[in-house]
């Protein structure tokens, strides 16, 4: 007989924790489901909403697995605040360390396996993206820190956890590595190594550093195109360079978190606005369907993704898949953009996006294609051709911003990217503005 395993937990919402519904996780063998039921008093607040597309107001458990390989067994909200690719990686490490510590000490009582709620529960309450909260059977919020410490360590801190980091991608990460790693992930940004980090003002950021495999400066990259994507009129997540122990990292300053660093904005991916599967094929015009349905200014939101595209086309930022884009709540059941995240120009691929322009087109890959299609984000030709020449005139001065103090990028640097900012797109893109 299949061994049981059902974990139970409360959803809450915001700094007060209010408490919003049940989770319930099962693994039976290897099939594991999961169910959430919202509790009364939210379905009976004035200020209820939905806050996963897949989750209805309504009374009861709604259920939900895993709809293919690869795929989270979580409602679509909940999924959004599973770990990341590294901290998908750290706990795997971590857990593979106690299992070898736990059988050294009694070969008959080794540790279980990780399900996925063990990594759901493995990010930090203080850390974990967006509004999103949850109380265990004893009614304490799920936090990751030993002994209750600090659980989203300070600035000061950076250097330790940069060599925390460099030793699990070596493959040799000691228990104090692992300590200091543990839970302090996020669910943005992929694979590359970084941690949840206090800046100096006691804001949450996101601490991303240098990987061993890097060939060029990533970080600078990053940075330097968040900053550019300002330049050019988009809303942007905060950034900057700060070195640690010689080594650029990118401090990425959290936009799901009010001015006073506490309180806490709901966030929705684009994956899970969309109900997207790993497997299919999406278009920014989907995203603009979608954006005219539960945006609280749509116009404004269709313009800024539009704007986008167009940035993402000249910077060569070619991971612009839906977990790249996100909404965040502003009241009475609607949605806005969030600001702009992880965008990375990548001088070695090909100037084609991950998504389609609409559903009867390919991958984005000429600045005319973004331009035929202005009028489904509400534009006229007029108005394209202004961002098209706001966005053209702030990338175009990019080596200007990559040498200057705020990115500090040198003649290599320069080089090694400059073929995401020089190329046949921003050529045609300055015909097309005659």
């Amino acid at each position: 007989m299949s061994m049981v395993i059902q974990k139970n937990a409360s959803v809450c919402l915001g700094d007060r924790g209010l408490v919003i519904g049940s989770l319930n996780f099962t693994k039976s063998g290897f099939r594991e489901h999961t169910a959430f039921s919202y509790a009364r008093t939210w379905l009976e607040s004035s200020t209820r909403f939905s806050f996963s597309p897949d989750l209805e107001l309504t009374d009861g458990y709604q259920y939900h697995k895993a709809p293919a390989t690869g795929e989270s067994v979580f409602h679509l909200a909940i999924a959004d605040t599973e770990p990341d690719g590294w901290g998908h990686r750290v706990i795997v490490r971590d857990h593979a360390k106690m299992r070898k510590d736990r059988l050294a000490e009694d070969p008959a009582s080794p540790v279980a396996p990780l399900t996925a709620w063990d990594y759901l529960m493995g990010v930090d309450d203080v850390s974990r993206i967006g509004a999103i909260r949850f109380l265990d059977e004893n009614d304490q919020f799920v936090r990751r820190a030993d002994d209750g410490g600090r659980s989203v360590p300070p600035l000061f801190e950076l250097s330790q956890l940069l060599n925390a980091s460099r030793a699990v991608e070596r493959g040799t990460e000691t228990a104090v590595d692992l300590r200091f790693l543990r839970g302090k992930g996020t669910s943005l940004g992929g694979h590359r190594p970084k941690c949840s980090v206090f800046d100096h003002d006691g804001h949450l950021c996101i601490g991303k550093f240098p990987s061993i495999t890097d060939e060029r400066s990533v970080t600078k990259g990053e940075v330097l195109a968040l900053h550019l994507a300002k330049a050019a009129g988009i809303t942007a997540a905060e950034s900057r360079i700060i070195d640690v122990d010689d080594s650029p990292v990118a401090l990425v300053r959290r936009f799901d978190r009010l001015k006073d660093h506490r309180g806490r904005i709901p966030f929705l991916s684009v994956a899970a606005i969309m109900q997207a599967r790993r497997d299919e094929d999406y278009s920014y015009a989907g995203i603009g369907e979608r954006i005219v349905s539960i945006s609280a200014d749509p116009e404004n939101d269709l313009a800024e993704l539009w704007r986008r595209i167009v940035f993402n086309l000249l910077v060569t930022n070619v991971d612009d898949h839906l977990r790249n884009h996100a909404f965040l709540y502003t009241g009475h059941g609607q949605w806005r953009l969030s600001p702009a995240f992880d965008i990375n120009p990548f001088p070695d691929k090909e100037r084609e996006l991950k998504m389609w322009m609409t559903d009867s087109t390919g991958p984005v890959s000429s600045i005319e294609e973004v331009m035929s299609v202005a009028d489904r984000f509400w534009l006229d030709q007029a108005s394209a051709l202004a961002i098209l020449a706001k966005v053209f005139g702030a990338v175009r001065r990019w080596r200007e911003l990559a040498v200057s103090p705020v990115i500090g990028m040198d003649k290599g640097d320069l080089d090694d990217f400059a073929p995401a900012f020089e190329h046949d797109q921003m050529s045609r893109a300055k015909k097309l503005l005659g």
